[in-house]
């Protein structure tokens, strides 16, 4: 009986360590991930950019989405518009404050997958001071082997951020900023 209990126990445990999630580091070191975002200007067009420091891990298992699990750190003073002027103005008090507020955070508080097959990644943005709920509405785009003999998984989201709700300034119609992600991972 205990020798059945033993190999039971064993198997559930070799069970649980075969399905668990496989941690990734994003990889920013070789420029495979981007944090970008969009802003109306005055609403005639839209301004273009991106953080250009930024760092973060996920865990994720295709066959338990559920468990995943994403951090992302944002350097706000690595602001880019492409506009050395308009970025100085982008950082300072009249809008991110990247000076008192020299980083943004992004924790997961859920994942879900959708019906489509689509992802929807719930978390906490902490940015300006404030923390508020966010959606990502995200996809997979794949994984595997890299000719370095590391393993990689990528993927690409969306989301719409009020300013308001962090307390930046509101500029005519350019109440809103839209981030694009495109995420790859290196298994630790």
């Amino acid at each position: 009986m205990k020798k059945a209990i033993l190999a039971l126990g064993f198997g559930a445990a070799t069970l649980a360590t075969s399905v668990m999630a496989e941690d990734y580091v994003i990889d920013t070191e070789g420029a495979h991930a981007s944090i970008n975002f969009k802003v109306p200007h005055l609403g005639y067009s839209f301004i273009k950019g991106r953080f250009n420091d930024f760092n973060g891990e996920f865990s994720y298992d295709p066959e338990n989405v559920e468990d995943s699990v994403v951090v992302v750190n944002i350097d706000t003073t690595s602001l880019d518009s492409n506009h050395a002027e308009r970025d100085k103005h982008l950082r300072s008090d009249d809008f991110i404050n990247a000076s008192k507020y020299s980083s943004a955070t992004f924790k997961s508080t859920s994942v879900v997958q959708n019906a489509d097959g689509t992802l929807t990644i719930n978390g906490d943005l902490t940015l300006h001071g404030k923390t508020n709920p966010i959606a990502i509405d995200a996809s997979f785009i794949g994984a595997g082997a890299d000719p370095w003999g590391g393993y990689r998984a990528g993927f690409d989201g969306t989301t719409r951020i009020e300013l308001a709700d962090y307390d930046i300034n509101v500029v005519g119609p350019s109440s809103y900023v839209d981030l694009e992600l495109h995420v790859e991972g290196i298994k630790k």
